[in-house]
């Protein structure tokens, strides 16, 4: 309960700070008021587009859902692998390691050439985005699962898959659920990338709509829109992983 309240306070802070520099800079004048609008008028802005706001996120986050299926598939699929077997390491981890320094975002033009402006470029660009963050956790979890457990468990008669699906892979889970968490982050943010160059729809598009129309207002409330929604998943996410992993004791933070 004093955990939530002081989240609620941190909130509250963060909204009021917004709200008085607003209204100090109407004053003042650093900038035009236009480019640093109150909450209310942010709340506004979004009524008046009240209409097309659905349709937007219901569009967005398809991209979104698809993109990162198919990098939650892979990644934790490929990182087990490779973390469980030298073998698959040597064969998968080479490639992986020269193409994940790359910036995701120096991808989309070339995602753009091979796939059209459809909905294939944009969840191919999320899934290869969100890919890489997830592989390696998973491989971290599972690489560095406790080797005394694992050792008991063989020397105790268990096969290596046992071993890994009884031990390795339940001991990797925390780090498998960090990196789903940083991936749907990273999600959001190629896809409001992908929406602002190549798109007719969706919350990316809305924001690239309102910088042609110089509504600062209206690309504030489709940034908090996004913050919102993301801050949504990333609670459904942290809690399936409480629930998954009940057994796993929680150190305290003090």
């Amino acid at each position: 309960m004093r955990d939530m309240i002081i989240r609620t306070l941190s909130l509250l802070a963060f909204l009021a700070t917004w709200w008085l520099l607003a209204l100090v800079n109407a004053s003042v004048q650093w900038v035009p008021a236009v480019m640093i609008p109150t909450p209310p008028q942010v709340l506004e802005a979004g009524w008046d587009i009240r209409e097309l706001v659905p349709g937007d996120i219901a569009i967005s986050l398809m991209r979104v859902f698809e993109g990162f299926l198919i990098a939650a598939v892979l990644g934790v699929l490929l990182g087990c692998l490779s973390g469980s077997s030298r073998f698959a390491e040597n064969i998968i981890d080479p490639v992986l390691e020269v193409l994940r320094p790359i910036p995701p975002l120096a991808f989309l033009p070339i995602f753009i050439i091979w796939f059209g402006l459809g909905e294939a470029s944009k969840v191919l660009m999320i899934a290869f985005s969100a890919f890489f963050i997830i592989y390696v956790n998973t491989y971290q979890g599972v690489r560095y699962a406790d080797p005394l457990l694992m050792r008991a468990a063989l020397s105790l008669g268990a096969s290596k898959r046992q071993a890994f699906f009884g031990i390795g892979l339940p001991s990797a889970m925390p780090e498998i659920f960090t990196g789903l968490r940083l991936g749907i982050g990273m999600a959001f943010f190629v896809l409001v990338a992908a929406e602002l160059i190549a798109a007719d729809s969706g919350m990316g598009f809305r924001i690239q709509e309102a910088r042609w129309q110089f509504r600062v207002d209206r690309m504030f409330f489709g940034a908090a829109l996004i913050g919102m929604i993301g801050f949504i998943l990333f609670a459904v996410l942290k809690f399936a992983e409480s629930k998954l992993l009940a057994w796993k004791p929680r150190r305290e933070a003090h």
